[in-house]
């Protein structure tokens, strides 16, 4: 059964730094592309950012780029989001996803298989 498992989110202040993962069981992630999500309340869920098969590309959302960083360690088949620099309007559940795609996107359609979320608060 294939499954994603978001941990890492919490409540942090502006500023301040955390660090998402998404663990895979029964299926190996360097042969997906993998994106994370985001959804705030009483908004719609946006592509935060995403890697492709075998690292060949990643992208970031104009809101994210330059603070966030996403990567992964294949030992352990987990893809982190490194997010720095934190503000209150990054304030959301967080979500991982993986498809059989070459190639990754912002887009939550091209995605098969997702994770259930982790909520990230940032406030003083």
């Amino acid at each position: 059964q294939l499954q994603l498992v978001e941990s890492g989110g919490g409540l942090v202040q502006p500023g301040g730094s955390l660090r998402l993962s998404c663990a895979a069981s029964g299926f190996t992630l360097d042969y997906y592309a993998i994106g994370w999500f985001r959804q705030a309340p009483g908004k719609e869920r946006e592509g935060v950012s995403c890697i492709s098969r075998s690292d060949i590309r990643s992208y970031y959302s104009d809101s994210v780029k330059g603070r966030f960083t996403i990567s992964r360690d294949n030992a352990k088949n987990t893809v982190y989001l490194q997010m720095n620099s934190l503000k209150p309007e990054d304030t959301a559940v967080y979500y991982c996803a993986a498809d059989r795609r070459r190639f990754c996107s912002l887009r939550e359609d091209t995605y098969d298989y997702w994770g259930q979320g982790t909520q990230v608060t940032v406030s003083s």
